[in-house]
């Protein structure tokens, strides 16, 4: 049975949407560049509809801005925005992270054991830049994952893409990176102990450090701008 074109243009559609999500969190586009649609089309080797769906998805969800109603630009780091974006995810993620540790079940203890161990693994290769990554978030999803709202989770995840942005393209601060990495083992810690005060306050530390090395995204653009 062969899908319908509308389900191939949609099919079409979301693989893109994800395909760019992930190259502008990793600053593949420069903050500002205005997106060429004839480049975007050849170089992904997608149809003309199904990447301006992706596009108008990604504007929506805030990647992406619309310029003049036909064009899309990469939005420029703002370091207003990205302090917002990080008191946000702090009251949020204390959030779930309170309702995860009431309604965590003995699953819900294995795969955040499990999304740990896997974290562990790709700290040990720190060259393998693209698994950590993604080892990191699912650890992050994992400690929230019994939260019990979907859209809690969502709004959360939409503001981990947008605070990734920043962090991804700012100066490595390796010491920071050891103390955070810490604090993954001790929120596991604290999980299995349903230490949900200390866990709030750690995971609120832990956002705020890692927004401390993000703000340097920033504040490096600023001097060169007056250099």
């Amino acid at each position: 049975m062969t899908a319908s074109p509308s389900t191939s243009r949609d099919m079409a559609s979301s693989r893109i949407f994800e395909t760019l999500k992930q190259d502008l969190i990793r600053g593949r586009f420069a903050a500002g560049e205005k997106l060429a649609i004839s480049a975007l089309k050849d170089h992904y080797r997608v149809g003309l509809s199904p990447l301006r769906e992706a596009l108008n998805r990604l504007a929506a969800y805030g990647l992406l801005e619309q310029v003049n109603q036909r064009g899309f630009r990469v939005p420029a780091m703002d370091l207003e925005e990205l302090d917002d974006i990080a008191g946000l995810r702090a009251q949020l993620e204390c959030m779930a992270l309170t309702q995860a540790f009431q309604a965590g079940d003995s699953e819900w203890e294995s795969q955040v054991l499990a999304a740990h161990h896997r974290l562990r693994r790709a700290d040990e290769h720190p060259e393998q830049v693209e698994e950590w990554e993604q080892a990191h978030l699912r650890f992050h999803r994992a400690l929230l994952a019994s939260c019990g709202s979907h859209w809690l989770l969502r709004f959360i995840e939409q503001l981990h893409d947008q605070f990734d942005r920043y962090r991804r393209l700012a100066p490595p601060n390796p010491e920071v990176r050891k103390a955070l990495d810490r604090q993954h083992g001790e929120l596991v810690e604290l999980a299995l102990s349903r230490d949900i005060r200390a866990a709030r306050a750690l995971l609120d530390d832990h956002i705020r450090m890692s927004h401390s090395v993000a703000r340097g995204c920033c504040e490096s653009s600023a001097s060169d701008d007056d250099t």
